[in-house]
């Protein structure tokens, strides 16, 4: 008797364990359903709204004007801040109110710098890595006499990894300001990678926005965040490849052309650099086409050497004195623009893991 209640126990303990293995391989293929079916790239040539601000003025051939970009790491990157996928701790940003205080920071360090068109990267607006905090809203409300477009570049399902910090649901793109009227903006599509790790990379693109000058032609501006993680010598020259052509179309249309935003690319390093970082590696002159230049190669040889970093390493916090740091961010003119200054903001990684990039410039 003894025996047969214990093979009874034995079986039911069997069968408790088989069901909560059936369980969990139902909620793992469940959940990887859902993150297959949810998953989808935006189309491209998207034409994008644009949202007129409170005041606007006619671009000028001879006046002088500045742009910055500045990638605002989605409100997360304050000075003590590391991220997983570079092999720090964190996925969300540390709380609401360092977001908060990350977004107004950055969006009033742009104000100070009163530049007539501003390329932001990394802006949530709705995501669980920054409590849900709208922070396009914040910098509309903080610069509401720009024109502004907004490119969607992250929309994805709730991601279950970091298992501790779950990255989760996110909704983010790149915005575009501007002091002028937008005539008109369309989102591109870049080539990314085919593999599973598209799921936790961005759906890359490029905005491309037209600003009407008086003399006829368009001030072309393009807001740019190409690959970081998950990428393919072929998604890199893919994506270069792209932007090339569509620079290229503009150069041999007449009109100005300025791009600007985050490479992640090592724009100072020599091309046939060895020692880089994996993601950071160095952007060929070759996938530029005539007539278009990067700034930095317009600087003195001495400018160029005094270059101040645009990016830090988030594999740990900021420490000025072994934090890695690169040149990514910048800008790209056509040779009918006049560049009058070009430098680093230094800000010290103090709302993002990047410091803004300032270009003054004329149209020739």
């Amino acid at each position: 008797m003894a025996e047969k209640k214990a093979g009874k126990k034995k079986n039911m303990a069997v069968r408790v364990i088989l069901g909560i293995l059936a369980a969990l391989v139902l909620i793992v293929g469940g959940y990887l359903i859902y993150v297959f079916a949810a998953y989808h790239r935006i189309e491209d040539n998207q034409v994008l709204d644009v949202e007129k601000g409170e005041a606007s003025a006619a671009c000028e051939v001879g006046k002088e004007y500045n742009v910055l970009t500045y990638n605002i790491g989605f409100g997360a990157y304050s000075q003590d801040f590391s991220f997983f996928m570079d092999g720090g701790k964190s996925s969300w940003a540390e709380s609401r109110e360092s977001v908060d205080l990350n977004i107004t920071g950055a969006a009033l360090l742009a104000r100070s710098l009163d530049p007539e068109i501003v390329l932001f990267q990394e802006i949530d607006v709705d995501g669980t890595r920054s409590y849900h905090v709208n922070e396009k809203e914040m910098i509309d409300e903080i610069l509401p006499e720009y024109a502004n477009v907004f490119a969607v570049n992250y929309d994805s399902p709730f991601l279950m990894y970091p298992p501790t910090e779950p990255h989760g649901k996110n909704y983010a793109g790149i915005g575009t300001y501007a002091k002028f009227d937008i005539a008109s903006s369309l989102r591109r599509s870049l080539p990314i990678s085919d593999s599973l790790s598209k799921l936790v990379d961005l759906d890359r693109c490029y905005s491309v926005s037209r600003i009407p000058v008086e003399n006829g032609k368009e001030l072309v501006v393009i807001n740019v965040h190409l690959s970081a993680y998950g990428n393919s010598d072929e998604v890199r020259e893919g994506q270069k490849n792209m932007l090339k052509e569509d620079m290229a179309r503009e150069v041999a249309a007449g009109n100005y052309v300025i791009v600007g935003g985050d490479f992640n690319h090592d724009l100072i390093a020599p091309e046939d650099q060895t020692d880089a970082a994996s993601w950071a590696y160095p952007y060929p002159r070759s996938y530029l086409p005539e007539g278009m230049h990067f700034c930095l190669d317009l600087l003195t040889e001495e400018e160029r050497n005094e270059f101040r970093p645009t990016c830090r390493n988030a594999n740990e916090p900021y420490d000025p004195e072994t934090s890695e740091q690169f040149v990514i961010d910048g800008f790209i003119i056509s040779d009918n623009i006049e560049q009058i200054s070009y430098e680093t903001v230094e800000n010290e990684y103090l709302y993002s893991d990047h410091n803004p990039v300032e270009l003054v410039f004329r149209l020739k």
